[in-house]
């Protein structure tokens, strides 16, 4: 039993820091906590996958109506500024990029990003957005840190600007350090430096970033705000329940004693 308890405990362990590193085995750069309880965040989160994602990703899983009233966002607000591929609301969130174009183009069809926050984890998802650097030996120009190799162009750039990756001896970039207001952003020490700013100084870039993972964690699991909610709720009733079953127990057991 006692074995059986500790590796349970070691799974847990593994499950629970498997999200802090990258695909080659070593720590993410970045860590970040969503926070969906913050509709400003999540509105600019939505308004940027629109604008920047969803011409190659898509959400299948998620329906614009239901963006729309969990984010408290007027149907024609949602039909003017988020819905450019389809004019029913009740419609999923489908890209208009061919499937098999879009293979022949990056080497493989764009993922749907539903879950991506899920599956992979908000860490490395941000991180991932904020790893991107100058590489000539790639086909596109471009590499991440995160995902070595990824077929994905750097589509942000104009925003966040153009990195290189230092070696190892040089002195890590300090761009992004410390907290980010609408969740949780952190700096590990990144062998990364701006070498060409973007539209957006690192700080601005870091929010953006910050609001668009925290949209597509709202995304991954859109009733966990609700849930936790009727959670406290429910615990207190069941806690009320209890403590009449207990005193109608005890009032059963006087008269069979009796």
């Amino acid at each position: 039993m006692k074995r059986f308890a500790k590796l349970l405990t070691a799974f847990a362990g593994l499950v629970v820091s498997g999200s802090a590193f990258a695909a080659g085995g070593h720590a993410l750069p970045y860590s970040y906590t969503p926070d969906t309880s913050n509709l400003a965040s999540l509105q600019r989160g939505a308004r940027d996958f629109m604008a920047y994602c969803s011409g190659c990703h898509s959400m299948k899983y998620l329906r614009y109506n239901r963006i729309g009233r969990d984010l408290g966002i007027p149907d024609d607000v949602l039909k003017s500024s988020l819905m450019f591929t389809s004019d029913k609301p009740g419609d999923m969130i489908l890209s208009s990029m061919p499937a098999e174009a879009s293979k022949a183009w990056f080497g493989q069809t764009p993922p749907d990003l539903t879950l991506e926050t899920r599956a992979r984890g908000a860490d490395w998802v941000y991180s991932y957005l904020r790893t991107f650097y100058v590489d000539a030996k790639r086909p596109l120009g471009v590499n991440n840190l995160v995902l070595p190799n990824a077929s994905m162009p750097h589509v942000l750039w104009a925003l966040q600007g153009w990195q290189v990756k230092l070696d190892e001896h040089a002195e890590p970039s300090d761009h992004g350090e410390g907290g980010h207001a609408d969740g949780g952003g952190e700096h590990h020490g990144v062998p990364l430096k701006l070498v060409q700013p973007g539209s957006l100084t690192p700080d601005q870039y870091e929010k953006f970033v910050g609001d668009l993972v925290n949209f597509m964690a709202y995304a991954a699991e859109p009733g966990k705000s609700i849930r936790t909610g009727v959670g406290p709720k429910a615990m207190f009733y069941l806690l009320i329940l209890l403590t009449l079953c207990y005193f109608l127990k005890k009032e059963f057991w006087r008269d069979i004693k009796h």
